[in-house]
């Protein structure tokens, strides 16, 4: 195992330094300001050993060759001027970096969570939603919490080191050799220890990402989890994913502990030393009493920035391995990307689709769709029917580009989806999925986010132009009424009923359903389906369909089966032959009605 982490170490090593690298680079807003912060800094080291100073004037002017009043009334005054001054420059450097790294880190928030927003569904697919959560919530708040705190700390007292440094060795460089004998072999061991906690602090941050994610889906799948009663499983779960984020953050605070210790044993090392060594220089007459004195009171100074250091690079450690998350997740290419100022505008009016030799394969899977061809003609209205799993949402996916193809393109009025800039697709294109997800807001402010300049009035006569007046007069405020969180205060069929309303205000010229009416009771179907009827009419819309309604009511059915299309044609051209893929799911539809 030693082999192992030695050859490990300096990769280790390499990879913490070009981290902080990449790190500061990612928040150019740290750098505002640094030479006045650094100029106060300066200004407040100095003046922390301004008190042994004071003492070795005081004693050798006032004390030692008999009571001098005037010498200790100016070494007083003196020293309390300094510690005003040093006082004052400690609090606006500590108050300007404060500031900025607040302001820095809440940058490094934006960009991380934007970023994350534009990573594909694979990706957020493939990766746990809390651990995603995390790298913009917990591991900057780690990364805030070293440059606010730990920051300014080790800051301070590196300059207090060598400030201390230099006015020991002016003093006495053989006093200071042997605080240097102390310390030193503590300093190589705790450097060891340093690169074990990187790693062991790693651990900790994947821990509490996972952490994170367990007690997300527990808490948003409670409905399920009670239904089921797997109540105990889960609680297990939780419990492996607590004692993980347990074990290892013990393990790095004994690493941290066992670096303290170290500190401690050197600096009682060195003490011990100053003494014996200054009181032979003092008899010998090297060294004034005043002397001896105030380097007891510098190897204080000394000693303090060393054991602080060891719980400054503890929280360094932590904070450079939630920065190495962040930064993983920025290192991620969004693989469907918006091609930004230099794409292309779609074309005004209704919008035909084109499928040219469209294949498609999630990462490490089966194809599921096969070099795919088609054309849909602008304003027509198409269902898409086929078995579970046989690919038909992909065909969603891929036409409002939530997914790109692994091969082929797909068109819109001939111009490829790649080449078009996201703010033109979303204006145009917009897809009603089948969960109908809300925000935490009133059924007004769900509505309203596809158009914000919409009036309650506005919306109003929307909801009567779907024919769903008589829904809204019944909910308990109207409009205004709260949706709760993923909108769980309404039943299924009702959160589709307002994701519906939302697709109509936005007017696209391309509406994609997936099975956006599924979830509905059949009244409130065919009362939907109607309305649905008016919407569709001038636009191209392509639904994904689970029900025998929706595609009779279609211009033109296309089956897909085992992810190639088997049959196109209309509802009635294709039902004549009752041993055709679609003969076959109408057989069972119509069984499913009776």
């Amino acid at each position: 195992m030693g082999s192992v982490r030695g050859g490990e170490a300096p990769e280790q090593a390499e990879s913490t330094w070009r981290t902080l690298r990449r790190g500061l680079a990612l928040s150019p807003e740290l750098r505002v300001g640094l030479a006045g912060t650094l100029g106060l800094a300066l200004v407040y080291m100095v003046g922390r050993v301004a008190v042994p100073v004071a003492v070795q004037q005081g004693i050798d002017r006032g004390i030692a060759g008999g009571l001098n009043l005037d010498a200790l009334f100016v070494v007083v005054s003196v020293t309390a001027a300094v510690l005003v001054v040093t006082t004052t420059c400690g609090y606006l450097m500590m108050r300007r970096l404060f500031t900025v790294s607040e302001t820095a880190l809440a940058g490094v928030r934006v960009r991380a969570f934007r970023h994350v927003h534009d990573l594909s569904m694979l990706h957020q697919q493939s990766e746990r939603r809390g651990s995603l959560v995390s790298r913009v919530t917990s591991d900057v708040d780690q990364i805030t919490q070293f440059l606010q705190w730990g920051g300014v700390i080790l800051l301070v007292n590196l300059g207090q080191l060598a400030v201390t440094t230099a006015v020991m060795l002016a003093y006495s460089w053989q006093l200071t050799l042997v605080v240097f004998a102390a310390f030193g072999p503590a300093v190589l061991v705790i450097r060891l220890l340093q690169r074990r906690l990187a790693a062991a602090y790693g651990v900790v941050r994947q821990r509490t990402g996972a952490l994170l994610g367990a007690v997300g889906e527990s808490v948003v799948g409670a409905p399920v989890i009670r239904a089921y009663g797997i109540a105990g499983r889960t609680a297990r779960r939780l419990d492996e994913a607590i004692d993980g984020q347990r074990r290892a953050q013990q393990k790095a605070i004994r690493i941290s502990i066992l670096g303290s210790s170290v500190g401690e044993l050197a600096a009682g090392l060195a003490l011990a030393g100053v003494v014996v060594l200054g009181v032979y220089l003092g008899a010998d007459r090297t060294l004034s009493i005043g002397e001896i004195t105030a380097f007891l009171f510098l190897v204080t100074l000394f000693i303090q920035p060393v054991q602080i250091a060891t719980e400054v690079l503890n929280e360094a450690q932590n904070a450079i391995a939630g920065w190495r998350r962040v930064l993983d997740v920025l290192d991620v290419a969004p693989d469907v990307a918006d091609p930004g100022p230099q794409g292309r505008e779609l074309p005004t009016g209704p919008l035909d689709i084109r499928f040219a030799a469209v294949r498609f394969a999630y990462p490490g899977g089966p194809t599921v769709l096969h070099d795919i061809s088609l054309e849909i003609p602008a304003k027509s209205r198409v269902a898409v029917v086929g078995e579970t799993g046989s690919g038909k949402t992909t065909f969603a996916k891929l036409v409002t580009r939530l997914m790109d193809p692994s091969a082929g393109a797909v068109l819109l009025s001939g111009v490829p989806l790649t080449d078009v800039r996201f703010d033109s697709l979303r204006s145009r294109v917009v897809m009603v999925p089948q969960d109908g997800f809300l925000f935490d807001a009133t059924v007004a402010d769900n509505v309203r986010f596809a158009r914000p300049e919409l009036t309650d009035e506005q919306l109003a006569a929307a909801f009567t132009e779907l024919g769903l007046a008589d829904w809204l007069d019944g909910l308990p405020a109207g409009l205004a009424t709260g949706v709760g969180e993923r909108g769980e205060a309404l039943s299924v069929g009702e959160r589709q009923l307002v994701a519906l309303a939302r697709a109509y205000v936005a007017d696209p010229d391309l509406l994609v359903l997936d099975e956006a009416t599924s979830a509905v009771d059949p009244a409130t179907e065919v009362r939907l389906q109607r309305t649905l009827d008016a919407v569709t009419r001038g636009r191209t819309t392509l639904a994904i369909a689970h029900r025998l309604s929706t595609a009779q009511n279609a211009d033109e059915v296309i089956v897909v089966d085992r992810g190639r299309i088997v049959q196109r044609g209309s509802h009635d051209e294709l039902i004549r032959d009752p041993d055709s893929v679609y003969g076959l799911l109408y057989a069972s539809w119509l069984e499913q009605t009776r």
